[in-house]
C-alpha cells in the first residue's frame, strides 16, 4: 500500500495515536450496539489536550459495504435546531469525522447533530491548513445516521458507504487517516471543543491533516 503523503507541520513530538477497526456485522435491531471486539476511543478536549467536562467515546467497525461509527457522548444540555441536510451544523451541538483514504491532501467531513441531521463534504487541503482549504459541499456520501437520546446521554450510529468515498472495503492492515471531533455547546458553561487527537489550537480548529492519526482495519 502506498504511503500517504503528509504535510510539513510541526504538532507535537508525539506519536500520532492508532485505532484498530474490527470487522462485524451491523445489527439493524440494535444499530447502537458495541459489537464484540470493537475498540473506544476517548476524545480529549481540543485546545489543550485535557479531559473535556463531558465524555466522548468512539468505535468504529467495517461490514461488507459500510463503515460504521458510533459515538456514545455524555449530554446534558442538547443545542441542536438544524434540520436541513448541510446546514452549518457545527455551530450548535455536533459530532463529526475527517476521513482520509487515501491521501490527507483531500479528505471527508462527515457531521451529525443530536436531532439525526447530516452534513457532509469533501475537503481539498494542498497544505493542510484551514487557510487554503476548498470545501466541496456539493459532495454527498448517501449516509445513513441515528440517534438514541437518554437523560445526560446521546449516542450516535453513522453508516458511511465505502462506495461514495471511491473505495472498496478496506483489506486486513490497510491504513487510513483521521480525526474525529464533538462540538458541545452550552448557554451556561461556555463551548466545548473535544478531539481524537487534539489540534492544540486556540480558538479551536479541526482542520488540521498534521493532527490525523491512523486508522488501521483489521
Amino acid at each position: 500500500m502506498p504511503r500517504m503523503l503528509r504535510p510539513h507541520i510541526l504538532l507535537s513530538r508525539m506519536p500520532l495515536p492508532v485505532v484498530a477497526v474490527a470487522r462485524a456485522d451491523f445489527s439493524i435491531e440494535d444499530p447502537w450496539a458495541l459489537p464484540p471486539g470493537c475498540e473506544q476511543i476517548q476524545l480529549l478536549r481540543s485546545t489543550d489536550g485535557k479531559p473535556p467536562r463531558q465524555a466522548t467515546a468512539v468505535a468504529l467497525y467495517t461490514d461488507s459495504e459500510f463503515l460504521n461509527i458510533l459515538y456514545q457522548s455524555e449530554d446534558d444540555e442538547v443545542v441542536a435546531t438544524f434540520l436541513g441536510h448541510d446546514e452549518p451544523l457545527y455551530q450548535e451541538d455536533v459530532v463529526e469525522a475527517f476521513l482520509a483514504p487515501k491521501d490527507v491532501r483531500r479528505y471527508f467531513e462527515i457531521e451529525v447533530n443530536p436531532l439525526g441531521t447530516t452534513f457532509d463534504a469533501r475537503v481539498d487541503s494542498p497544505d493542510g491548513v484551514r487557510g487554503t482549504m476548498k470545501i466541496d459541499v456539493g459532495w454527498d456520501a448517501n449516509l445513513f445516521a441515528a440517534i438514541r437520546r437518554a437523560p445526560g446521554k446521546t449516542e450516535t450510529i453513522v453508516r458511511i458507504p465505502f462506495a461514495a468515498l471511491d473505495v472498496r472495503r478496506p483489506a486486513a492492515g490497510e491504513e487510513w487517516r483521521g480525526n474525529f471531533f464533538r462540538v458541545d455547546r452550552s448557554k451556561w458553561r461556555g463551548d466545548e471543543y473535544s478531539a481524537w487527537n487534539p489540534t492544540l489550537k486556540n480558538p479551536a480548529d479541526f482542520h488540521l491533516t498534521a493532527a490525523f492519526g491512523s486508522i488501521v482495519f483489521a
